[in-house]
């Protein structure tokens, strides 16, 4: 895939920069979302040392037995433990297939909410396995280093687009997020793919923006691009890979686009190949109204949607059985 189609951005000269360093990349920003909807990200100040913990934390709790993980099980959009055949996220596309070749271990929200109908439905606390202790306060540091970088790219994309700084990040006094640890293990555990089977079906994402800290490897990251259809997405171990979801899609009247992705099943030329991915799902407040952005920036007007009835159907969508 071209580096033109899905650039790396460096965030130091936004975060230290003057108008022109700033100028140029919120114009290399919008360029590159217009034309795929991703971006690999540098800069961001988050250290590689803490993604290898976490992942050296989760992979002791994924490689417990089935019995134990079943005491942390969670629906999807829930916390905790989404064993093998929870998710099929193509379903979301309205694409019949097999569940995702995965296991997760999913996160959200830390703080309650004030009204108690938003609590009822969007907080209960996060759920951490007592048989990997130290997986807490990894997760919590990290999540605290994305709330963050959410709130910077969010700002970054206003500027991009001739808004208000803040025409997105205000929508964040409290917002909900997900945060998935995905395990992709081998064929050994997972058995050989059925036709159509995939660690993560062809889906696009929900939310605002999808900050992904990625392995590479055969069985890894596909992107797909009306120029090149399904393409390996760059991989640099420095860089976040970003991508738009569907609310900021539909926010931006498709001026940029939700990017479709999948992951593929284990390679055959190396059945075996482990991964295993930190994602951090950007969302809203909830109650936000998402309004697309008129003409001459936005392309379509949708309908006005509450962004976490949005989420709740997106997430029904995938839930199998």
């Amino acid at each position: 895939m071209s580096s033109t189609s899905i650039p790396t951005v460096d965030l130091r000269p936004w975060l230290e920069g003057g108008t022109e360093a700033r100028t140029a990349l919120a114009r290399t920003v919008d360029q590159a979302l217009q034309a795929a909807g991703f971006l690999l990200v540098t800069g961001h100040g988050t250290a590689p040392g803490l993604r290898a913990r976490i992942r050296a934390a989760a992979r002791d709790f994924f490689l417990l037995p089935e019995e134990v993980k079943r005491r942390y099980e969670a629906k999807v959009g829930g916390r905790g433990w989404l064993g093998p055949g929870a998710e099929a996220n193509a379903y979301a596309e309205g694409t019949e297939t097999p569940p995702d070749l995965k296991e997760s271990l999913t996160f959200a929200t830390h703080e309650p909410f004030e009204d108690p109908v938003v609590n009822a439905e969007w907080y209960a606390p996060n759920v951490w396995p007592a048989e990997v202790p130290g997986l807490r306060s990894l997760c919590e540091e990290y999540l605290a280093q994305m709330a963050g970088l959410e709130k910077e790219l969010l700002t970054l994309l206003g500027y991009a687009l001739g808004l208000e700084p803040d025409f997105f990040s205000r929508h964040m006094d409290h917002p909900t997020y997900g945060f998935n640890i995905n395990w992709y293990p081998g064929t050994e555990l997972v058995g050989e793919p059925e036709p159509g089977q995939f660690r993560i079906g062809p889906h696009t994402d929900f939310g605002t923006v999808t900050i992904l800290d990625r392995q590479a490897g055969k069985g890894g990251l596909q992107v797909y691009t009306d120029e090149g259809g399904w393409e390996d997405a760059p991989c640099d171990p420095a860089a976040f890979t970003v991508n738009i979801g569907d609310l900021m899609a539909r926010w931006t009247g498709d001026r940029w686009r939700s990017g479709r992705h999948r992951v593929l099943p284990p390679p055959s030329d190396a059945p075996a190949e482990e991964l295993m991915s930190l994602v951090y799902f950007g969302e809203c407040t909830p109650g936000t109204l998402v309004e697309s952005v008129p003409a001459p920036v936005g392309r379509v007007a949708y309908p006005p949607v509450d962004s976490h009835v949005y989420l709740r159907e997106k997430l029904d969508s995938i839930t199998v059985g």
